[in-house]
């Protein structure tokens, strides 16, 4: 590569309109790092399903409604309705407390994201802009991970 030859991938300088709107664009990016995103997104999955969660339970147990829920509404295939509302109300709960502690991140989001699939397939399925933005959250840490602010990140984990 000689001096003058320039790298295709290297940013073109903004001219004209163009030089505002990269130095607007150069701002959000760095107003956004990936740790400030990773939290809000942990925060924001955790809440969703935390307070789902909460609707399932009296005190310590699995509340009655609960039961009648997935015996008369949710009816899901393969799973006995009473196997099912104790899975969900287990991971609702679970899967939660690991995101905002940022521990097994990627682990707690697939979880969930699997639940959501569930949840559009057979439960559902006119929610799915309510659904498929919550699978652009968890597709996000995922792949992304929990950021610097995270029990990940102390403990060494991608």
């Amino acid at each position: 590569m000689t001096p003058t030859t320039v790298h295709p991938d290297a940013p073109v300088a903004a001219t004209g309109l163009r030089a505002p709107l990269a130095a607007l664009a150069d701002a959000a990016a760095w107003l956004t790092p990936h740790s400030l995103l990773a939290l809000v997104h942990r925060i924001a999955v955790a809440a969703i399903f935390w307070l789902s969660a909460r609707t399932k339970v009296d005190g310590w147990a699995i509340s009655d409604s609960a039961y009648l829920l997935f015996r008369e509404e949710y009816k899901l295939p393969l799973l006995p309705p009473e196997l099912a509302a104790q899975m969900a109300t287990v991971a609702e709960h679970v899967f939660p407390i690991l995101l905002v502690l940022g521990l097994f991140t990627r682990l707690s989001a697939v979880a969930l994201l699997g639940m959501t699939l569930v949840i559009q397939l057979f439960v559902y399925p006119d929610a799915w802009p309510t659904h498929l933005s919550w699978a652009g959250l968890m597709l996000y840490l995922a792949g992304r991970g929990a950021g610097r602010v995270s029990l990940d990140h102390a403990l060494g984990f991608r």
